[in-house]
């Protein structure tokens, strides 16, 4: 059964975020619009905050979990490169020398 879950993709590439992000941010604002309009007309302010929760949770619901349209464009990673075995490697903090000030 735990198996099953590791299949579930968790990722998004950075193009499907910033769709994500204006996705989520349209919604919202034309709910929040379509509520206060419609709370103004009826003069209830109930119903502006639940027009603006339904869109909240449809948001949610929409940009939140990694669909497939925003894993389209993944990252090319470089191959990584072999080492050599018989240099040690020296890493880049060892090879500064830190200078003394009087």
């Amino acid at each position: 059964m735990l198996a099953m879950f590791k299949n579930i993709p968790t990722h998004m590439d950075y193009k499907g975020q910033k769709l994500a992000e204006q996705i989520f941010q349209g919604i919202i604002l034309i709910s929040a619009m379509i509520g206060f309009v419609y709370g103004l007309i009826i003069e209830q302010f109930g119903w502006t905050v639940y027009i603006v929760l339904a869109g909240f949770a449809v948001s949610c619901v929409m940009t939140l979990p990694p669909w497939p349209m925003y894993r389209q464009n993944p990252l090319s990673w470089q191959p990584a490169l072999p080492e050599i075995c018989g240099e040690p490697s020296q890493k880049p903090q060892e090879s500064l020398k830190k200078k003394k000030h009087k």
